[in-house]
């Protein structure tokens, strides 16, 4: 098939999506009608470019044709500038198109839940984790969305052992599924008293929304639900109701906890989510597997033990090892300046992607 024929394909798909949405059964199966005005609104750009470079491909036919029966200097001259301004814009336009041709990820559309726990390191790597929360929600408030906190386990000196967070946004997990695997500090701790840095690690794991995906159907005999007693930091509730929740799946072994909530029925739902979201990780790095020998991500697989960056205090400086990209302007990126990284990787994925698929 020609590029001209994938043109016309995609087209006649917008225009058939075009006259489905105007039918009248269409519109009152409300389901229906959002998925395929989702495709349709996803489509839309795609054929605007088409339409510019057909556009452009007639104004060279035009010119062209002009030209060989055309004696007058200046004329002659004038379409020849003309078939060079089209020609540079058609090959613009082809450009564009690959990109925009490129297979779609379905979850790039979604809201996230980040899971960010301390690894190596004690306490450091605990404060560390605090310092990538607070870098997270930052970037999230920079952009407009929003976050809310769905678990959490506070360490004695600050920061957290672990904490589970959503972030709701315009195609946030698009920008964010970059961020999961390693990510190492080196810094001077605070309860270093010989100035000896110290190398900690944190681990992030970003998880698409797994809400209604038919292959996460839970059913109530798929899983086990415990009620204990709430501990730590988190309203005049805890320890004097049984609040939170540990929801264990039975066939994956997965569980999770959430006592952040005074009622036990949040504290269930947050679980159901965050299990949710945990188990379709699983279907997608399953199928990430059965690829793996075809293609791997220039920028990384996502794995969660794979180091990916490197936050160093003393020299100021922000190095992501999988794209060898260095940005000295660390107290900005901490502060939630992730864009010159995440234009990055979305820049690598996106040439990876071309490369693979031509």
């Amino acid at each position: 098939m020609t590029m001209k024929d994938k043109f016309e394909q995609i087209k006649k798909n917008y225009d058939e999506l075009t006259a489905r949405l105007s039918d009248p059964a269409v519109i009152n199966d409300q389901n229906r009608y959002r998925d395929l005005a989702k495709n349709h609104s996803g489509l839309g750009p795609l054929v605007g470019k088409i339409n510019e470079y057909l556009e452009a491909e007639a104004a060279i036919a035009d010119a062209r044709e002009m030209l060989e029966t055309e004696d007058d200097g200046d004329m002659r001259r004038w379409l020849h500038d003309e078939i060079s301004t089209w020609t540079a814009r058609q090959a613009e336009l082809e450009e564009e198109l690959r990109v925009l041709m490129l297979p779609k990820d379905p979850n790039d559309e979604k809201n996230v839940i980040v899971e960010i726990r301390g690894g190596a390191g004690g306490q450091e790597a605990a404060l560390f984790a605090g310092d990538l929360y607070r870098m997270y929600t930052r970037f999230a408030e920079r952009r407009g969305w929003k976050a809310r906190v769905l678990s959490s386990s506070a360490s004695e000196v600050g920061g957290f052992k672990e904490i589970i967070f959503e972030i709701y946004g315009r195609s946030a997990y698009s920008v964010l599924k970059f961020e999961s695997g390693v990510h190492r500090v080196q810094r001077v701790p605070v309860t270093e008293s010989g100035g000896r840095i110290h190398t900690s690690t944190v681990t992030v794991a970003v998880l698409p929304e797994a809400e209604d995906i038919p292959e996460i159907a839970i059913q109530p005999q798929d899983i086990r639900i415990d009620i204990f007693r709430s501990s730590g930091p988190g309203g005049q509730s805890v320890n004097t109701s049984d609040s939170a929740v540990r929801i264990t799946h039975l066939a994956s072994g997965v569980v999770v906890s959430c006592q952040n909530e005074k009622s036990q029925l949040q504290n269930k739902e947050q679980a159901m989510r965050i299990l949710r979201a945990r188990l379709y990780e699983q279907l997608v790095n399953e199928r990430q597997e059965e690829l793996a020998s075809a293609r791997r991500l220039q920028v990384g697989t996502g794995d969660r033990s794979e180091r990916i960056r490197t936050y160093n205090f003393p020299q100021g400086r922000v190095t992501d090892h999988r794209i060898g990209l260095t940005v000295h302007n660390l107290d900005g990126i901490l502060d939630g300046e992730l864009t010159p990284l995440m234009d990055g990787l979305v820049a690598a994925d996106r040439a990876d992607k071309l490369e693979q698929f031509g």
